[in-house]
């Protein structure tokens, strides 16, 4: 699957009708709404949230050439994302999907128009993090610690999905199986890192000493 790995993606649900005349359906793609993500080199949890308020969100990319795929795969193009809208207001970004008329979107559009598909899920980078630490307040005054809140950020694409992705598994790790297990193991290779490196034991001290007198006597 052709899916950008640089892009951090979060999940919502079709929840507006769609207008099968026009072959659109009205989607709000973003919230202020907190996802939970975890930070591998910190090795700690901490909750995500894009910023709604003006000067926040650049639009401009979805305004150009926004597009819509099937599952974040570029190579799935299933329509165009028309008129993204940020309301910041109710600090959402509101767009439509506006399907195309092959095979393959049509079966997608019947999909979303039945009910089976209700996911959408927006692709995104951010240029700029504020950071507010536990017990800290955020600069607008809305938002308490430990968080990160996107200052500046900007939607790539949005996607009709089968599955969500598990927005729980961090930076850079969309769509990864990350379990229990696979956790532990990261925790304990990052103590291994942080401890000093263990002193030679006595047995190999002992066979360094030995092998000092041979060479001497050899001498």
């Amino acid at each position: 699957m052709a899916k950008n790995e640089n892009l951090l993606y979060r999940e919502l649900t079709v929840e507006d009708a769609v207008d099968a005349e026009a072959r659109t359906v009205s989607i709000s793609f973003s919230s202020e709404q907190p996802v939970r993500r975890y930070d591998w080199l910190r090795d700690e949890y901490y909750d995500e949230i894009l910023g709604h308020e003006p000067g926040n969100v650049d639009l401009s990319r979805l305004q150009n050439i926004g597009v819509a795929l099937f599952n974040h795969d570029r190579d799935k193009v299933i329509g165009a994302v028309i008129e993204p809208v940020l309301d910041s207001d109710s600090r959402r970004c509101t767009a439509k999907i506006r399907f195309d008329t092959d095979e393959f979107s049509e079966m997608i559009f019947q999909k979303v128009l039945s009910g089976t598909l209700k996911g959408i899920s927006v692709g995104y980078a951010v240029k700029t993090w504020e950071e507010v630490m536990p017990g800290g307040v955020s600069t607008c005054g809305r938002f308490k610690g430990p968080c990160r809140v996107a200052r500046s950020w900007m939607p790539y694409e949005v996607s009709s999905v089968s599955i969500p992705a598990d927005t729980d598994v961090g930076v850079g790790r969309s769509f990864a199986a990350i379990n229990d297990e696979d956790l532990r193991r990261f925790r304990e290779f990052q103590k291994q890192r942080q401890q000093p490196p263990a002193p030679a034991s006595a047995t190999l001290a002992n066979l360094y000493k030995e092998l000092e007198i041979l060479e001497t006597e050899g001498e």
